[in-house]
């Protein structure tokens, strides 16, 4: 990891400042690292499906977080440290840092809200330590594991695989995350907290089709994309001025 000095405390004042107000915010901290490699097409293509079907319908859309990729600052004591989810969902901050602006990263220790779920998605680079097989040595970052389960204690961990289409579920139980069976039929996996599912899908997304992990209510109907919405939209137009043109009316004039 690339080792950029930054700012650990400003002057106190009289009164003492909040912690918050003194720690390194993600202004201090970087944003990339260009040791790192970029996304490959899948990995965009399925983090952008999920961001754009994340929609909690218990929750204020203002009161959502979702990123892909993006620096997730967990320890305050080494400042410098952060893991890179895939994708991650956070309830309950506002879906712009402060307000108004776009976040660089995400500091928990500012946010003081971490992620509720976090989605890997398995490359062959990634696969060991994102099932936990691998163990950090002694002055190292945790392991991506660790962080997820005894530093964030992230409560829903889920693991997909493009190349088998294999899902995986782990949900903090106590201390430890715990394999959960998948439901037989959508939404495999169910998440109270958003009233949100998540199932695998065959089907078509921006001119790909595959297998897709995506957002779906109780009942398993999907979430649609802005687009989808709209191409549905459409069709039902289309649909009530050919039903109205078998009536006689020209539904240009209605």
């Amino acid at each position: 990891m690339v080792k950029i000095p930054v700012k650990t405390s400003i002057p106190q004042s009289d009164p003492p400042r909040s912690p918050r107000e003194t720690l390194p915010t993600m202004y201090d901290l970087p944003s990339e690292n260009p040791e790192e490699p970029g996304l490959d097409e899948f990995h965009l293509k399925q983090s952008n499906l999920l961001s754009k079907t994340f929609q909690p319908t218990n929750q204020d859309p203002d009161q959502v977080f979702c990123a892909t990729d993006l620096n997730l600052y967990y320890d305050v004591t080494h400042p410098q440290w952060y893991k890179r989810p895939d994708w991650f969902g956070v309830s309950g901050v506002s879906k712009l840092y402060e307000g108004g602006e776009l976040r660089l990263s995400y500091v928990t220790w500012q946010e003081r809200i971490n992620p509720l779920v976090v989605v890997e998605l398995l490359s062959p680079s990634t696969e060991a330590e994102d099932l936990g097989r691998t163990t950090s040595a002694a002055g190292q970052p945790p392991t991506k594991w660790q962080v997820y389960e005894e530093i964030l204690r992230v409560p829903y961990y889920i693991i997909f695989s493009r190349y088998t289409n294999q899902l995986q579920f782990f949900q903090l139980t106590g201390a430890r995350y715990q394999e959960q069976e998948l439901a037989v039929s959508a939404p495999q996996i169910w998440i109270p907290e958003l009233e949100l599912g998540l199932g695998l899908w065959e089907g078509d997304y921006e001119s790909c089709t595959r297998c897709w992990l995506r957002w779906c209510d109780r009942s398993g109907n999907l979430i649609l994309t802005p687009t989808e919405r709209a191409e549905q939209a459409i069709l039902r137009a289309e649909n009530l001025a050919q039903k109205l043109r078998e009536l006689g009316v020209n539904p240009d004039e209605v």
